[in-house]
């Protein structure tokens, strides 16, 4: 382990949770990795080391310590090889840009309208419970073949997921400092296997076309599934990160745009727009801001920074998105900057599958809002607060109009 400046050994999670950028941007200018005791692990901050780090033949994939308690295994997200290959290729297929375009219209313009129109007679909404978490949600659900699931119930569950899988604090020792915290996770856990199981049983003879069915039957002999404990970790990690990525990211842009009237008006004007105003909403706020992990498979040295084979390393995505090395004025949010890639949806073998998916989600919920409710603004009587370092989004979005 290297030694610390000994600012970053006074970080803690309720800071990270509360407001990381000032944290991370002290990160990036002095020490851009760094083992920080609160996460018990190495930390990479800028754009060049994550993705560096993301494409490395010298680093896996793993889940974080927080993240495999919470998920168990084999997720998707911590694996490598034969099994995440596998993993990969019973997802991947349903998420191919192809197979998306020939459905995603019809699955979630419908689930938006629908949302939308419960309150745009109502001058007023806290547009991140009662539409982008909502639309999120109920695609996802649905694509996956959790129909009979309200809404509220997958959102329910991804919030108690997420608060488990960032409950990352651990001491000196490396154990964690919050035990408790994992208990809503756990809980959540029951509640899903409670509903999945009997929908397993049902698939498991009566395949149909939902995406747990075609992942416990494709690619396996005939009269052969996968086995659920098999499935089940891959299936929390859908039921947070991709459940919760396109409503936050839905929200961000929101906010992003609220920030920059001028900008909202033109994308009103031009939906054609939409897709470059999420683009750097997910830049601006990456839902996903600091979940992934990788480590390290021999001695491995960045810059000055030794780390030892078995090290752990944070890919700090949402920080990285904020490098000033690659964006001007970064914690601006300005649809109009280059169009330059960014990491919001990670990078290499382990970059999410579902980034065209999202991007889609994302872009027609904000289709059908802007075309409901064209004289949409930011409740100037309410605060917007963004909440979270694992998963980032803002909590709530109170927005009014004239009706």
């Amino acid at each position: 382990m290297t030694a610390t400046l000994s600012w970053i050994d006074e970080i803690t999670m309720t800071e990270l949770e509360r407001n990381p950028y000032p944290v991370y941007e002290r990160l990036r200018a002095e020490a851009p990795l760094a083992y920080v005791p609160v996460l018990g692990s190495f930390v990479a901050t800028t754009a060049d080391l994550c993705r560096t780090i993301a494409n490395s033949p010298d680093f896996e994939g793993i889940i974080t310590k927080a993240g495999g308690r919470t998920f168990g295994h084999p997720a998707v997200i911590g694996v490598n090889g034969e099994i995440h290959r596998d993993l990969r290729s019973k997802v991947d297929p349903a998420l191919q840009p192809s197979e998306v375009d020939r459905w995603v219209d019809g699955l979630v313009r419908p689930i938006a309208r629908r949302y939308v129109e419960q309150f745009e007679n109502d001058g007023k909404a806290d547009l991140v419970s009662q539409y982008c978490e909502p639309v999120s949600v109920r695609a996802l659900g649905d694509l996956l073949g959790l129909n009979d699931v309200s809404s509220d119930t997958l959102r329910d569950w991804f919030h108690r997921l997420s608060n488990s899988f960032t409950n990352a604090g651990v001491d000196a020792d490396g154990e964690f400092t919050n035990p408790e915290g994992f208990v809503q996770g756990d809980e959540a856990k029951a509640e899903i296997r409670a509903v999945v199981d009997p929908l397993i049983d049902k698939w498991t003879v009566e395949p149909d076309d939902s995406a747990i069915s075609h992942w416990l039957h494709d690619g396996m002999p005939e009269g052969q599934v996968r086995d659920r404990e098999y499935i089940y970790p891959t299936l929390f990690v859908y039921l947070l990160g991709a459940m919760q990525e396109p409503g936050h990211g839905m929200a961000s842009t929101l906010v992003g745009l609220f920030t920059r009237p001028e900008q909202l008006e033109a994308v009103i004007d031009e939906p054609a727009l939409i897709p470059r105003a999420i683009s750097e909403g997910m830049r601006w706020t990456s839902p996903i801001w600091s979940a992934t992990a990788r480590i390290s498979t021999k001695d491995v040295t960045l810059g000055d920074v030794f780390l030892p084979e078995g090290s752990v390393v944070l890919l700090s995505y949402g920080s990285a998105n904020h490098d000033t090395a690659v964006y001007d004025a970064p914690s601006d949010y300005d649809m109009t900057r280059p169009p330059l890639p960014h990491l919001a949806f990670g990078s290499g073998n382990h970059a999410c599958a579902g980034i065209y998916f999202a991007n889609h989600v994302c872009r027609i919920g904000l289709e059908e809002l802007f075309e409901a409710i064209p004289n949409l603004e930011r409740d100037s009587g309410a605060d917007v607060e963004f909440w979270g370092w694992g998963f980032r989004g803002p909590t709530p979005l109170r927005a009014t109009w004239e009706v």
